[in-house]
């Protein structure tokens, strides 16, 4: 053969290229063959009264033949793995993620480009809709940059919209961010988004795929890949999402994995609120603060262990001396502080979740 199975990586990473290994297959394997070596070299019948389905026979029938394709696959893994900050952590391997390896159907392998220690820190899913309203995602935005500095690590999925705007709020305090691609880590999707995977890699963080590195975006690898959202993490906040959403499929993962789902509540009138109010139906937490998730999850505040007892700090927010405890409107705040109105909204929404300003149906004041 040419693939050397003595070495444990490159066995590992032999199993994962066989074509059919779904979750059932990897468990009959995991439960009757101690290790990767021992399926792969194990004879056909042998397999086969193990229940192992026929696409997975043939794989492995290759593999034993030393298949051309197979061998030149192992190879381009093994390059990419080469490079500065690439690797793949397996299934039982000491460095990978206990909460995944928990799962029902945990990948066989995770390739990650970046930081792999921050995958066994207490993470937060977030997930939401490509296309959100005019403050779902800000909204997003400023609620993963509170979890962050709570010390939550913000984990979502990279694509457009929400997703981004989660890994976004993270990075805007130099916290660091997961990123589940649903391709390999050397096709960046959507492709825009190559800055933005820089950034968390720089910063400390990391980008997972179970795929192999040259894998491009295929049908049916996102809604797979959420499975690996949700196992890495604690719960899941939907943050905004129709009914037609993929985001409702990585909070029924969540369920089924037995971690918590939570929801943010919308208008009635708008179509990318409705599957999170379904969530909230069927017994998703209701989440109108960060606390109510660090409630849920145990999490204290760093805030309260870190600050000194006393004076309460003054908000760190340029439109903090124009606010009083006699509301106004953002239009008024607009105006004498000569900021944005965008901007002002901003600001308002991080001072609402920071529990120093409420809105009234009179306009803003602090508490």
């Amino acid at each position: 053969m040419f693939f050397d199975l003595s070495d444990t990586r490159q066995a590992w990473l032999v199993l994962s290229m066989l074509d059919g290994l779904g979750p059932r297959s990897f468990r009959l394997l995991e439960q009757h063959l101690p290790s990767p070596v021992d399926a792969l070299q194990t004879d056909l019948l042998t397999l086969q009264s193990l229940g192992v389905s026929r696409k997975v026979l043939d794989s492995v029938q290759r593999v034993q033949h030393a298949d051309a394709a197979y061998v030149r696959r192992l190879d381009d893994i093994l390059t990419w793995l080469d490079s500065s900050g690439c690797q793949v952590l397996w299934f039982g391997a000491p460095g990978y993620p206990p909460l995944l390896q928990e799962i029902a159907d945990p990948p066989v392998v995770l390739f990650v480009q970046g930081n792999p220690d921050i995958l066994r820190d207490p993470q937060l899913g977030m997930v939401g809709t490509r296309h959100p309203g005019p403050h779902g995602a800000a909204t997003a935005r400023a609620f993963a940059r509170s979890f962050t500095e709570n010390g939550l690590t913000v984990t979502s999925g990279m694509a457009m919209g929400i997703d981004a705007a989660c890994h976004q709020g993270a990075l805007d305090i130099d916290g660091q961010t997961v990123a589940v691609w649903g391709t390999g880590l050397n096709n960046c999707y959507p492709k825009r988004h190559r800055a933005l995977a820089q950034a968390i890699v720089d910063n400390g963080g990391a980008l997972v795929s179970e795929l192999a590195p040259d894998l491009g975006p295929q049908p049916g690898q996102f809604p797979k890949r959420n499975r690996i959202i949700s196992g890495l993490s604690l719960g899941t906040l939907v943050v905004e999402a129709a009914l037609s959403s993929g985001s409702l499929i990585t909070a029924r993962l969540a369920l089924e994995q037995n971690r918590e789902v939570f929801a943010m509540p919308g208008s009635i009138h708008n179509p990318q609120a409705r599957g999170c109010h379904r969530l909230l139906r069927d017994g998703a937490t209701l989440v109108e603060t960060v606390q109510d998730v660090l409630n849920v999850l145990r999490i204290p505040l760093r805030a309260a262990l870190n600050e000194p007892r006393g004076a309460e700090p003054v908000p760190d927010s340029s439109l903090w001396p124009w606010l009083a405890h006699d509301p106004v409107s953002a239009d008024w705040l607009s105006q004498h502080s000569g900021m944005p109105i965008q901007t002002v909204l901003q600001a308002l929404l991080e001072l609402e979740l920071d529990g120093k300003v409420q809105q009234t149906a009179h306009g803003y004041s602090r508490l």
